[in-house]
């Protein structure tokens, strides 16, 4: 872990994601945090956590940012690729930890890619 200056803030959005093996949204962090930081500092810790390859971030089908614990990564360089799950009855949104194989497109360079897959998860079906 790279974080420079870890702060309690930065330790209390860290346990979060520790403890836990699904995606929160930006807006689901500001409101479980709100009594203990402002939006802006849950934002900014998010941005640094995503540099260091802590955590990583993707959209939703709404455009909503969700992030999560990466597996592998280093700082500045994301490297586990992995389709999302976002259960349309509860909301609950994971990583899916399946290998996907990102194709090779002439005359371009793939540096990202998002995959979100929606329908009802083990616990609501």
């Amino acid at each position: 872990m790279g974080i420079v200056r870890k702060t309690r803030s930065v330790d209390t959005i860290l346990e979060l994601f520790e403890d836990t093996d699904h995606a929160f949204s930006g807006v689901s962090l500001i409101e479980r945090l709100r009594d203990q930081m402002n939006k802006t500092t849950v934002y900014r810790i998010l941005d640094r956590l995503e540099d260091e390859g802590i955590i990583h971030s993707f959209q939703d089908q709404k455009g909503l940012t969700w992030y999560a614990k990466c597996q592998s990564c280093a700082s500045g360089q994301h490297t586990d690729l992995h389709p999302h799950f976002q259960c349309r009855s509860c909301g609950r949104t994971s990583c899916l930890h399946v290998k996907i194989t990102i194709p090779l497109i002439r005359n371009h360079q793939i540096e990202g890619a998002e995959l979100l897959m929606t329908g009802l998860c083990d616990q609501c079906t």
